[in-house]
């Protein structure tokens, strides 16, 4: 069994990938997309936290978090989102996947695997990276061809921030940065 603890940082700034059951495709769809927008701004509500960046894929989501000083309780938010998704979503006509006699024995719904792969911020170099890889993260499945192009992410909010020019991406800026794409 793995030994992996996370890292809790109070007022820390995280990066997250969160990935449906079987990596199937929720996200392909509106009703998905909304029901996920949803979850996270009712969260926000409960429990602030800042959404630097997202990038929403068919079968996995990146972002990256920032917390509120003295406050490092992203397992419950990421909890709370999956729960609240998971029920808008199935009370929308969603399906879920297979459900394993391991989730029926732990009363969960085939939606989202269990856990989600995060990584503490540790500086501004760092930061930079990982929201390179969320933005780049399309043209790396092959979604894309342009960064541009993809139209469930942050890219264009920072390019209208003058982070990134509407052309960047057009090579990978994440050469040998794999880490992030946990299964």
């Amino acid at each position: 069994m793995s030994d992996y603890r996370p890292y809790y940082v109070p007022g820390g700034t995280y990066f997250f990938t969160v990935v449906a059951h079987q990596r199937r495709p929720l996200f392909s769809g509106e009703n998905a997309r909304s029901c996920l927008r949803q979850a996270i701004l009712d969260e926000q509500q409960h429990r602030p936290f800042n959404l630097f960046a997202i990038c929403l894929l068919p079968d996995h989501i990146h972002s990256i978090w920032t917390l509120p000083r003295n406050d490092d309780q992203y397992s419950i938010r990421w909890s709370k989102i999956k729960e609240e998704f998971t029920r808008s979503y199935l009370n929308d006509c969603g399906t879920e996947g297979q459900i394993t006699d391991s989730r029926k024995k732990h009363r969960e719904r085939a939606v989202w695997q269990r856990r989600f792969w995060e990584h503490t911020v540790k500086d501004e170099d760092d930061l930079k990276r990982c929201a390179d890889y969320i933005h780049w993260n399309p043209v790396k499945h092959r979604l894309v061809s342009r960064v541009r192009d993809w139209p469930w992410s942050s890219f264009h909010r920072f390019v209208e921030a003058g982070e990134y020019e509407i052309d960047w991406g057009r090579s990978n800026p994440c050469i040998g940065y794999d880490a992030p794409e946990w299964e």
